[in-house]
């Protein structure tokens, strides 16, 4: 798939991320740059939203809906430098592994939670169960739309999460920093299980996700299996405490993927921030700072972007405009390139000054 419908010249910016992968120089930061098109570049009329429907991307409520979403939803985008038209249509709440375990999933505006089932910290014996009403419902989501869309833009993986913040999830916050402290081999044990059920989703889910050059996308595109990592619960622990419990799973996850991105969420999670750079197989971390704060890009950051840099991992974050990008290279010279920046213009003119700036 050298070419995409909606991104004819995709072949080159695949080429320049898979050596931006590598380590080579692009001679620029790599770059996800979307504007408006125009007009959509096909005209896919919109069914009826489904009964019930309260405004939550991850509905469950109608198939037929929610692939109708994911086939619209590249249509009125341009996409220049690295960005790719890409969709997740099997996601289904921000943590399906969770739900996949046996949470259930209550639609709110904007989000789904996932609700708690572990009442007793019990051995645990998650499992696979190919029955799941939400992962049958990811799956079908999937082949239906890939089956009307292969060639036009590509597939993302659903959030799965890992780690403390699946299982948050599926035993609660309050519960789970208890059992930190006084039952941590039973949190150890089932980390174990959810590492490994991680996986045996993933691999299934690679297989009908990745494009005809044996690549996938995760919030960007990489060479073979890219997974984004993530552990939002780290804002309310200890670092000596992320370093024994998420250090391990990180480890071994990224050893596992080809290219990974952990997401960095917010100023509590900063402080784990010299434990990531010890995870040699890590490739870049992604920073988001969150409400109430500095916004990405800010100087006030900048600090642990060059602590991040220098350190050799790749950094992600989203800019406002062109001054911003100006500002950004003169802090930081040619490691700037080890950037991924990712941003949206007004239009295709925009767009073309931003790459050329």
């Amino acid at each position: 798939m050298p070419a995409l419908t909606y991104r004819p010249d995709w072949d080159e910016g695949r080429k320049r991320l898979a050596a931006w992968w590598e380590g080579e120089d692009i001679g620029r930061p790599a770059m996800q740059i979307t504007a408006p098109r125009p007009e959509p570049i096909e005209i896919i009329e919109a069914l009826p939203e489904p009964e019930g429907y309260i405004g939550c991307q991850y509905t469950t409520k109608d198939l037929p809906w929610r692939v109708n979403v994911a086939l619209r939803a590249c249509t009125r985008t341009l996409y220049y430098a690295e960005a790719v038209p890409a969709f997740n249509s099997g996601d289904l709440a921000p943590n399906c592994l969770a739900l996949y375990l046996g949470c259930h999933g209550v639609e709110m505006p904007g989000t789904t939670w996932c609700e708690p089932f572990i009442e007793e910290p019990t051995p645990p014996a998650f499992r696979y169960d190919p029955d799941n009403f939400y992962w049958r419902f990811s799956l079908d989501a999937y082949t239906q739309t890939i089956a009307q869309s292969r060639g036009k833009f590509l597939q993302q993986f659903p959030d799965l999460i890992e780690g403390l913040d699946t299982l948050a999830a599926m035993r609660g916050t309050e519960r789970l920093l208890i059992d930190l402290l006084e039952r941590p081999d039973w949190v150890q044990a089932c980390l174990r299980q959810i590492t490994d059920l991680y996986f045996h989703y993933y691999d299934m889910l690679c297989d009908v996700v990745r494009d005809d050059m044996g690549g996938s996308y995760w919030w960007v595109w990489g060479p073979g299996r890219t997974a984004k990592f993530q552990c939002d619960f780290s804002a309310m622990i200890s670092a000596p405490m992320f370093r024994e419990f998420m250090q391990p799973v990180l480890t071994e996850m990224t050893e596992r993927v080809s290219c990974s991105l952990y997401h960095l969420d917010g100023p509590g999670a900063t402080q784990h921030v010299e434990c990531l750079m010890d995870i040699p197989k890590l490739g870049m971390i992604q920073w988001t700072p969150g409400d109430g704060v500095e916004p990405c890009w800010d100087r006030h950051w900048w600090p642990m972007f060059h602590r991040i840099l220098d350190g050799g991992k790749k950094l992600m974050i989203w800019v406002d405009g062109m001054e911003t990008m100006r500002e950004l290279r003169r802090e930081f010279g040619q490691s700037i390139n080890g950037m991924l920046i990712t941003f949206g213009v007004g239009s295709a003119e925009a767009a073309e000054e931003m790459m050329g700036g």
